[in-house]
């Protein structure tokens, strides 16, 4: 147990009848996906309810009793997520104090838990997906935090020394589900060797260690730091089908891993006597990356970082060039650029405005700064990149392990005040604090986080904010919160005999978490006043027929197989103007702001262009270059293509599909969950591939 659990903290349940069996204010699209991705298995057994992987641990015969409707699963109720949250990070905070034998005030942290359940409740904020997912449950204390961190970042510049760990810090880490995004430093620091034959069979274990450690030996024999096995074993990999305990999903075999290992060996085989070089580097990770999304887990996060005048890195997803790798495995990858203040953008603004990659990130600033307000102060010097939606600054350790973010969502439209959201940033902040009291299984990467103690409290639904309070106003709101967060963090601090946080703020772009109380993403703009919302359900997913009875309608995916797409009619809240109504500059202009006034992590913004814009790309990265830490652009496309995520409509027809639909009934979807749905990454559209 990597946090030890000394005692348990409960709320009362007085308290929780208040909530016991009601429903929060959903968003359009709120309760299904709340239910798809983030309401943990409950099994009901002899009159006894388990959390789904303590079931299993504690009856051998646990799958012939589901298989037989003696245990029956369901899922959780919004009301019992929130109470395990809140509970698992006050429970922190009580054996963080028992353990350094610090003060705890049993009275203040009932009092103190009830408030956090309460803004929760009402959507005021929310813990990213995989808090919601994962904390207060079992697997936090066993295998650390990195279940609760979002995203990380990984540096190759220690290639020479460390060759294989910031392959194997990736895929370790993105078989927990965090994204990763790592740079092409390491190029021409290593000689690949041919590796020497070992007479041994390797066996795989069947763990996500096992499989990490695969990859190690392969990737360490290709420099003459391992042996390449005679043989690697593969038999003892749980089946195809099987189920995965700790984080849901199936098992998919070994075939995933068997092909990792073969392209790996494959494009190492091509560098044999030559130095690693950018695109090796990107196609190992790519490859890693590729082997994780087959391997059970829906989604991949990965953020390649180049250099912007290397040529080759530049030219690595030209489809004239490599198509093959392209198809294979260098969709992987999200590719941006580590920029220089003053530098010429001319070629990199021809290539943004084709297809939208690379995205820019500026390292000077982002060590430089933390709000822009603030002006120089280089606390952050020590950061080497960014993770892959681009809101953190993170560092990366010793032979590759790197830091990890950790965040928390607030929602501004939400309140009616600045009072009102300085009582909400109270208690997001001690969410991500206390995240930070829970080490993760890595110990170098701990070396990062308990230095730095860095967390993202972020806001999502800007654009309504700002047409809520008023751009001069929210953008005082948003000054005197950030004064107010490091009062608290210094306060709390000093009671947690923790040091304070090196950044404390960003803006994350969001995307499933906005829909549950149906905000807008981050800081972008809505789709249109009133559009179709499509959404993805496995085809013997229960919550397909919740959503045909409520009305809505669902049909068969015309691009994947066992899938079913669900269209949800919409209709944007504090709505003024749509992302094609909004210029690319004011998009940039209200990045700017938040990383004047808000953030002194990132700001993560996908500005949208549209034809006419995109000579002025160039232009445009020059004026902001000392503005923004990071930034990504994407063309607004007239696609025509059927089952798009998002399809403006008129309002009539908005109304007819309304009229159509009714509540849910949400005493009859205590069993629905898809368990190949569940979003265990930064979830921005931007940043994940499915």
């Amino acid at each position: 147990m990597l946090f030890e659990i000394k005692e348990k903290f409960k709320l009362s349940d007085k308290f929780i009848e208040k909530y016991q069996g009601k429903q929060p204010e959903w968003g359009p699209l709120g309760y299904i996906t709340y239910k798809r991705s983030y309401a943990r298995e409950i099994v009901n057994y002899d009159s006894k309810e388990y959390d789904y992987p303590n079931f299993a641990k504690k009856f051998d015969s646990w799958q012939t009793l589901i298989e037989k409707n003696q245990a029956k699963v369901r899922t959780e109720e919004y009301w019992e997520t929130v109470r395990r949250v809140v509970e698992g990070c006050y429970t922190t905070q009580l054996n963080h104090c028992r353990n350094l034998k610090l003060p705890w005030n049993a009275y203040k942290a009932q009092k103190s838990a009830q408030k956090m359940y309460e803004l929760m409740w009402e959507f005021k904020f929310l813990p990213p997906g995989r808090g919601l997912w994962a904390m207060g449950a079992d697997v936090v204390w066993e295998r650390g935090s990195a279940c609760l961190n979002n995203c990380g970042f990984t540096s190759t510049n220690q290639l020479d020394t460390s060759f294989s760990e910031p392959f194997t810090f990736l895929m370790d880490m993105s078989l927990m589900g965090v994204g990763v995004a790592f740079d092409t430093l390491g190029s021409g620091k290593v000689d690949i060797k041919e590796p020497k034959k070992g007479d041994y069979v390797h066996t795989v274990e069947d763990s996500r260690e096992g499989w990490v450690e695969t990859v190690q030996i392969v990737l360490d024999s290709y420099v003459g730091k391992d042996v390449l096995p005679r043989e690697i074993d593969y038999s003892e990999i749980r089946p195809e089908g099987s189920p995965i305990i700790t984080f849901g999903g199936v098992a998919p075999g070994s075939a995933p891993l068997e092909k990792c290992v073969e392209e790996l060996c494959m494009v190492l085989d091509k560098h044999v006597g030559k130095k690693v070089d950018s695109s090796l580097i990107v196609d190992i990770f790519n490859i890693c990356g590729k082997c994780v999304v087959s391997g059970g887990i829906r989604r991949v996060a990965e953020l390649a970082l180049g250099k912007y005048n290397d040529e080759d890195y530049m030219k690595l997803k030209d489809p004239n060039l490599y198509s093959k790798e392209l198809k294979e495995w260098r969709w992987a990858s999200n590719n941006s650029v580590s920029c220089n203040i003053g530098m010429n953008y001319d070629e990199l603004a021809k290539q943004t405005t084709s297809n939208g990659e690379p995205g820019y990130f500026w390292l000077e600033n982002a060590r430089k700064y933390g709000r822009l307000k603030d002006g120089e102060t280089w606390v952050d010097d020590l950061v080497m990149g960014t993770n892959p939606c681009g809101e953190q600054s993170l560092e990366s350790g010793g032979g590759g392990a790197g830091e990890l973010c950790n965040l928390v969502e607030t929602f501004p439209s939400k309140h009616k005040s600045y009072d009102d959201f300085k009582l909400t940033l109270k208690f997001a902040y001690l969410y991500a604090k206390t995240v930070t009291l829970i080490p993760t299984h890595n110990e170098k990467t701990n070396q990062i986080l308990l230095r730095n103690r860095r967390i993202g409290l972020s806001q999502t639904g800007i654009v309504e904010a700002f047409e809520k309070f008023g751009k001069r106003n929210f953008v005082d709101i948003c000054d005197k919160s950030y004064s107010y967060l490091k009062a608290l963090d210094k306060k709390y601090a000093r009671w947690l005999c923790v040091p304070e946080s090196i950044k404390i703020t960003t803006v994350k772009p969001s995307g499933s978490i906005s829909l549950l109380p149906g905000v807008t993403p981050g800081i972008h703009f809505p789709h249109s006043k009133y559009y179709i919302r499509r959404i993805e359900l496995t085809r013997s997913s229960p919550l397909v027929k919740l959503c045909k009875d409520a009305g809505y309608n669902a049909v068969d995916s015309i691009y994947k197989d066992n899938t079913i797409i669900v269209e949800f009619p919409v209709e944007s809240k504090n709505y003024s103007r749509s992302k094609t109504d909004v210029s690319m500059w004011e998009q940039l202009e209200m990045a700017a702001l938040m990383q004047t006034y808000w953030s002194d992590n990132q700001v993560s913004i996908t500005v949208t262009f549209n034809k006419d814009e995109a000579k002025d790309i160039k232009h445009a990265l020059e004026l902001f270059e000392d503005r923004l830490k990071a930034v990504s652009f994407l063309p607004l496309s007239d696609h025509k293509y059927e089952q798009a995520p998002y399809e403006e409509i008129d309002e009539e027809t908005f109304k007819m599909l309304k009229s159509k639909t009714k509540k849910f009934k949400f005493d009859n979807a205590l069993d629905t969950h898809d368990v190949n749905a569940v979003d265990k990454f930064c979830d921005g559209d931007s940043c994940v591939l499915k």
